[in-house]
């Protein structure tokens, strides 16, 4: 006989819906056998940038139909902070999911509700220990950090690209890709040339990502502007992803300043 939760798209409105319930399916949607790809996709074994994390093998693509029916439920943000500290990747992917989710809808003219912004987004600025992973950043900081500070000074983004945090710094570049939609690259530009000596390829990514959006969303000239300033000491991966949708004589022209810039780093060859 199966015990599993009914889902709550088949409750009475009266019913209780719980984060429980929640992290209970996710649970028995669990596949070992995905966990282990997932666990060498996201550098879960020793030396990773992921090590310590717990996979249980549920993807993305499956998560979400398991989200869904909660994103109206009205689950208290306490309980939802809670589950946020869990050690189940999965778990946290999907609670990080619903509250971006639910942060878009707060955002919306039809379902504005400026407060409830506001608790999603200091809720996660107290758990960004538990946004440990670039799925995890990536699916939930341009919703709710960069969503939040739309109309704000971005004083925080400059915090937290200043973190010793992998993690926080690269919430601090994904939460500009909210602003890039708005027409504002600003931020994106300055945070970019913050991280040009960045030991992590996972900011190199980010930063090159957001600096391709910011040309092609925002204002291209700023970005050709950028890459004039700055293309010589910019990482190989940040100028391959910022370069990628310009044209292929432009995309050359920039990525020739990777070999002299090589050159002039190269050491000198000793003198015996």
């Amino acid at each position: 006989m199966d015990h599993r939760p009914e889902p709550p798209r088949h409750r009475r409105a009266a019913d209780l819906i719980t984060v429980d319930e929640l992290l209970q399916a996710i649970d028995d949607a669990a596949d070992p056998a995905v966990a282990e790809i997932l666990a060498g996709y996201f550098k879960l074994g020793p030396g990773g940038y992921g090590h310590g994390d717990r996979m249980i093998g549920v993807k993305l693509s499956s998560l979400r139909p398991l989200i869904k029916p909660y994103l109206h439920a009205g689950l208290p943000l306490e309980d939802l902070e809670q589950a946020l500290g869990s050690p189940v990747h999965e778990h946290r992917l999907a609670i990080l999911c619903l509250l971006a989710d639910r942060a878009s809808l707060a955002l919306k003219p039809r379902t504005a509700n400026p407060a409830e912004l506001a608790a999603i987004y200091d809720l996660y600025l107290r758990n960004t220990a538990s946004v440990n992973n670039w799925d995890l950043v990536d699916c939930s900081a341009a919703q709710i950090v960069g969503a939040y500070l739309l109309d704000k000074p971005r004083t925080i983004l400059y915090d937290l690209i200043a973190s010793p945090s992998l993690w926080e710094r690269r919430i601090a570049l994904v939460s500009t890709h909210r602003l890039i939609m708005a027409g504002e690259t600003d931020d994106t530009f300055a945070l970019a040339a913050l991280v040009l000596d960045d030991p992590e390829d996972l900011i190199h990514k980010a930063s090159g990502w957001m600096l391709r959006e910011a040309g092609k969303r925002g204002s291209p000239d700023a970005l050709l502007a950028f890459l004039d300033t700055h293309a010589a000491a910019m990482p190989r991966t940040m100028l391959s992803y910022a370069v990628e949708h310009l044209p292929p004589e432009t995309r050359t022209h920039y990525r020739s300043f990777l070999a002299s810039s090589s050159a002039r780093r190269r050491p000198r060859a000793p003198d015996w």
